[in-house]
């Protein structure tokens, strides 16, 4: 029982270490055995049969009065599906993608609203969406615009400012 419960921590140990040595077995031999398993030897599918193998033989070895043998054999077997889980999920994740981050050039074109007034020869505050957020930037315009009106981003002057004309209707 003692040697399973030692695998079971060692594979949670490994686990952990995964984390911070992420994708060092990939890696080894100099991409000898690139695409070879595809995943099946990274660190966390490992660490997943190992504490699977550990705790599932204790859990067999304890509660049944089978033997040694029984309990490696269930072992086995719950950490082989631990370890198929694991890399299908990393798998899952792996080709989990985002949209690209929105840019300032994004914002040209893009309507809003005044909400601090502009004057003729400064800045005021306009709302606009970015990326389905709302971003409050500041706004300068050729000629003065109240508050509350409707613009249009004309350009983006830094990453904080943009240049506005109001939507004429």
């Amino acid at each position: 029982m003692t040697l399973f419960l030692g695998l079971g921590i060692a594979g949670v140990v490994l686990l952990a270490l995964s984390m911070i040595f992420d994708g060092i077995l990939e890696g080894l031999f100099g991409g000898v055995l690139d695409g070879l398993f595809s995943g099946l030897l990274s660190l966390p599918v490992i660490a997943g049969f190992v504490s699977m193998l550990g705790f599932g033989g204790a859990i067999v070895l304890g509660t049944t009065g089978a033997g040694t043998i029984a309990a490696t054999a269930a072992g086995v077997l719950a950490g082989l599906v631990a370890a198929w889980l694991t890399w299908k999920f990393s798998r899952a994740l792996m080709r989990d993608q985002t949209h690209a981050t929105p840019r300032d050039e994004d914002l040209v074109g893009t309507p809003g609203s005044v909400v601090t007034a502009i004057p003729a020869q400064g800045y005021g505050e306009v709302l606009v969406r970015l990326g389905g957020q709302l971003v409050k930037l500041s706004a300068k315009s050729s000629a003065p615009v109240a508050r509350g009106t409707e613009i249009w981003v004309e350009a983006t002057l830094s990453t904080t400012s943009v240049s506005v004309r109001p939507v004429e209707r």
